[in-house]
């Protein structure tokens, strides 16, 4: 009965520090080389090993092509704020190329 309430009142996964998940799984067989994982890793394969299965929805990457599509709109909108000499626009559109750019360099 003891053992219920302290595993009720178990924090979360997500919450715990890298030696109380060590502590967790040392207890469990199929999990090797404990000492070696850094806390990811550990959370991972707790997890695993647990049986639970990850909740939240990765979010949809959108496509190299979409991406680039959007760059195109900004780099228009960039150029008109520039004709019109708005520099805190130019500055913004800039900014969100240069972020779009990146993605497009993850997602390939």
């Amino acid at each position: 009965m003891d053992e219920k309430k302290e595993q009720s009142k178990e924090k979360p996964l997500e919450n715990m520090t890298v030696k109380e998940l060590r502590e967790i799984a040392k207890e469990m067989p199929e999990i090797t080389g404990v000492h070696g994982k850094n806390k990811a890793e550990l959370f991972n394969a707790v997890r695993k090993a647990r049986g639970i299965i990850d909740k939240t929805p990765k979010k949809k990457d959108s496509t190299v092509q979409g991406i680039k599509q959007r760059i195109r709109e900004l780099k228009t909108k960039r150029m008109a704020a520039a004709e019109s000499h708005d520099k805190k626009m130019v500055s913004i559109y800039r900014r969100r190329i240069s972020r779009l750019k990146k993605r497009t360099r993850k997602a390939a």
